[in-house]
């Protein structure tokens, strides 16, 4: 009497060899034909095939051409079936991929509709001015609010020019340009 666990891991195994007749296109295959054993993908099984008939033409073998030009056809018919099946697949995604973005760009419509009548309604609004009397607003006024008094600039005063007189006479002693006696 089988265990449940080995009854288990065979239904798994079952499946999964169903599951794979998509990925026929790059899956090596063991072909036991009449000659020995061919092994490759589809198309390298295909081309294997189609040399072997024409060399059995051109030894004059009908039969054995006839053989491998069936084993031949054999892949070419798995492999135009699984070529069926992913340009389905791809049919399938790019319709679904063409849905989703009208979806999207359904989204976009309404949402930029939403957004110009949200902005036309604001603009609708009317516009309150605040009236020229300061409203108290319960702030605290602190010296960095208030606006600062503009000084005026700083400059040191020019000196006053002298009287024209002659230059071959000395200034007056009193001047502003004579040193003065230190005390």
């Amino acid at each position: 009497m089988k265990s449940s666990r080995s009854r288990s891991r065979s239904k798994g195994n079952r499946n999964r060899s169903s599951n794979q007749g998509g990925n026929v296109v790059n899956r090596v295959f063991d072909s036991s034909g009449p000659e020995g054993k061919v092994r490759g993908t589809p198309q390298q099984i295909i081309e294997k095939y189609n040399q072997l008939t024409r060399d059995a033409q051109l030894s004059n073998d009908r039969v054995a051409a006839e053989n491998f030009q069936q084993h031949a056809e054999h892949y070419t018919r798995m492999l135009s079936e699984a070529q069926r099946e992913i340009d389905a697949r791809r049919e399938e995604q790019e319709r679904q991929n063409r849905e989703r973005q009208a979806e999207r760009d359904r989204e976009r419509a309404e949402r930029q509709e939403r957004d110009a009548a949200n902005a036309a309604a604001v603009v609708e609004q009317p516009v309150v001015e605040a009236p020229e009397q300061e409203v108290e607003s319960g702030l605290v006024e602190t010296p960095e609010s208030q606006p600062k008094p503009k000084r005026a600039p700083r400059r040191k005063p020019r000196a006053k020019p002298a009287p024209a007189t002659d230059e071959s006479t000395p200034p007056a002693s009193g001047g502003d340009d004579a040193p003065k006696a230190a005390e």
